[in-house]
């Protein structure tokens, strides 16, 4: 069978391929094959400025064809690099000597081709391309999401800030709340999250083999090779430098940020589930999408699709991230091999929940609030004023308020008579009853709608 989107083995380039168009060149092995030429060239830019008596300062033009080669990076050329590790069964290798190949077209550069690579292991080119993949795809493709998800959650919470709704703890009846509260409860710990994964700084490091520029040094020992390292991935790279390594860069920050990434996901699980229930309740009614099928063989049914397809791809993605997280901190004495097959899969990790967070947001578009319902549900529950009745009587030093209540309402239907007869029983004073009495499931929400419409 030819290669296609019927005939792939992960969904994600086949089923769901479109949804995922904008991570593609950023963490494919394309995208891994665009970042290692350009930390190559910024190497190579970096080692001519460096003062070496057998390389001198690129001019002006030669720098700008450097870089637009970066720029203009295309498909065609990654299949070249990689026609040319089938020679050299060695794929950072192969990038090196495609660009050497490119050098023969600029004299200026053919005279410096062996500076291409020059004093590097494949990991300090690899490392820093992966820095730079996650860093671009987390600013152009992870964050825009979440930040899409976050002001959707917020616009709704304050529609529904006023919204009364039944809560239900241990999926019981309990203290009321507000739709939009409840909304701005996910929206709060998803911005918190978010900032999380903002704040991870991207390591790396160019220092050779072990980490010690034993290379560097044996080739040009009076260079300060530290600081040409660090220059050249903080001010060119625009990363983070990690002075202290093995031949890899420990992954550590890699770990942070897909951890940082798991809990975020582990919120989105909690309120996809959340989501589904109040579906199931009929809080929430979905928006009929013409032509579209329920089931099979019941036609009544709109069935919550985005959040259960949002649930099952959030759980894929924090498999893959929690293993990323625990494997890749961990290489054998100075280095061994098995961080680069699981590198590999990061665009699979992210790909699931970018796949996810898109589910859900197509779900939260469907969603139309059933008031008529929320309304029943509260005005069958009038034993959640059993709370504020019993508190009152507190106040006032009333024997057993507690019991009594518990008496009243435990296991019971209540009504709204049999609430306002046991409140003309208390002894209290005529307007705590009278305020007692004008009381209701649905005007018993507490700050619930100030906090939804709390700004953050």
């Amino acid at each position: 069978m030819n290669p296609s989107v019927l005939t792939a083995l992960s969904p994600l380039d086949g089923r769901y391929a479109p949804k995922l168009a904008a991570l593609r060149p950023l963490l494919s092995e394309f995208g891994l094959m665009h970042r290692r030429v350009q930390v190559e060239v910024e190497w190579f830019i970096a080692l001519s400025d460096a003062g070496l008596p057998e390389l001198a300062p690129l001019a002006a033009a030669a720098r700008a064809w450097l870089r637009r080669l970066v720029e203009a990076f295309a498909e065609v050329d990654a299949q070249a690099i990689k026609d040319i590790e089938r020679t050299t069964n060695h794929d950072v290798k192969a990038v090196e000597y495609w660009l050497k190949s490119k050098f023969a077209d600029v004299p200026e550069l053919a005279r410096a081709g062996e500076f291409v690579h020059f004093a590097c292991t494949s990991e300090d080119i690899n490392n820093t391309s992966h820095a730079l993949m996650l860093a671009s795809a987390r600013e152009t493709v992870l964050l825009p999401a979440l930040d899409g998800l976050i002001a959707t959650l917020d616009t709704m919470a304050h529609t529904f800030a006023g919204l009364p709704m039944l809560s239900r703890t241990h999926g019981q009846t309990a203290s009321p709340t507000t739709v939009g509260k409840e909304i701005a409860n996910v929206s709060a710990r998803l911005a918190s999250a978010r900032e999380r994964i903002a704040a991870v700084k991207p390591l790396a490091k160019m220092n050779g083999a072990v980490g010690n520029y034993n290379a560097h040094l044996a080739a040009y020992p009076d260079i300060d090779w530290e600081a040409f390292s660090r220059k050249v991935v903080e001010q060119q790279l625009g990363l983070a430098f990690n002075s202290h390594t093995i031949q890899i860069e420990p992954h550590d920050w890699m770990a942070e940020l897909f951890d940082a990434l798991t809990r975020t996901n582990t919120i989105l699980i909690d309120w996809s589930r959340d989501l589904w229930g109040y579906v199931s309740l009929g809080y929430f009614k979905q928006r009929l999408k013409a032509g579209e099928i329920g089931s099979s063989t019941m036609p009544h049914k709109v069935n919550p699709i985005d959040f259960e397809n949002a649930e099952g791809n959030l759980g894929l993605a924090n498999a893959l991230l929690t293993h990323l997280s625990q494997k890749l901190p961990i290489s054998r004495w100075q280095r061994d091999l098995t961080d680069s097959t699981v590198l590999r899969n990061m665009g699979v990790a992210l790909g699931y929940a970018v796949l996810a967070w898109d589910s859900l947001a197509r779900g939260l578009a469907k969603l139309e609030v059933n008031e008529a319902a929320l309304a029943a549900d509260l005005d069958a529950a009038w034993e959640v004023l059993a709370e504020p009745i019993q508190t009152v009587m507190r106040r006032y030093g009333l024997p057993k308020p507690y019991e009594r209540l518990k008496e009243l309402t435990r296991g019971k239907a209540i009504t709204r008579e049999a609430v306002a007869a046991f409140i003309d029983t208390l002894e209290l004073p005529q307007a705590e009853k009278d305020r007692l009495r004008a009381m209701t499931p649905g005007s018993y929400t507490g700050m619930a709608a100030a906090l939804a419409r709390r700004p953050r």
